[in-house]
């Protein structure tokens, strides 16, 4: 088998969007995201600690994960940042990531990308765009289908899902034993994305 290499694929910009790499110069960014007075009762922005942001640059330095079992595959993190010349209401719009390769359980119920938009930024598609930038990245690893998974529930993503033309293509049950389930999630949409 062999070995994995990460690749540069340059500035991913679009417009106001930048991905950046995950990095302690940001920390303060994503902090303004998560205390923002829309952000209180958001899940996400509401476990997001300046301790926790460090322990994740531990496990992911320069945003690249390696596989770290049989089961696991590389993966690349991203920070949205919004360029302050265009006068965002926050300096950070979220998080997106993806895995490159693919397992049984990606395919069914963790996608290749994963994204978050913290809610004083949603409105503007950036998880769409950001999974656009991405595309690239992706056709870099020689992967031409990117799943994305999603709740059923979750009717802002599978909106993103819809406007990058991806396909449903069907809604499956987690098993219990998935982690997924254990944190109290049931199914998955399941969107297949031609890149």
């Amino acid at each position: 088998m062999p070995s994995f290499s990460f690749v540069d694929v340059g500035r991913l910009v679009d417009r106001e969007l930048e991905l950046v790499v995950p990095h302690e110069k940001w920390i303060d960014s994503v902090l303004i995201a998560c205390v923002h007075p829309l952000s209180h009762g958001d899940d996400r922005a509401d476990r997001t600690t300046r301790a926790s942001l460090l322990e994740f640059l531990k496990l992911a330095p320069n945003g690249r994960q390696h596989a770290t079992g049989r089961d696991t595959v590389p993966g690349y993190f991203f920070w949205m940042r919004l360029r302050p010349e265009f006068d965002p209401p926050v300096p950070m719009a979220g998080s997106i990531s993806m895995r490159i390769g693919s397992t049984r359980d990606i395919e069914m119920y963790f996608g290749h990308i994963g994204y978050n938009v913290f809610p004083p930024a949603r409105g503007n598609h950036y998880a769409e765009r950001s999974c656009r930038l991405l595309a690239t990245l992706a056709r870099a690893h020689g992967m031409h289908t990117v799943w994305i998974t999603c709740n059923p529930d979750n009717i802002a993503s599978r909106r993103t899902c819809e406007r990058l033309g991806a396909t449903l293509v069907d809604i499956v049950k987690l098993p219990p034993s998935n982690i997924l389930y254990q944190r109290g999630e049931r199914e998955k949409c399941r969107y297949r994305w031609e890149v």
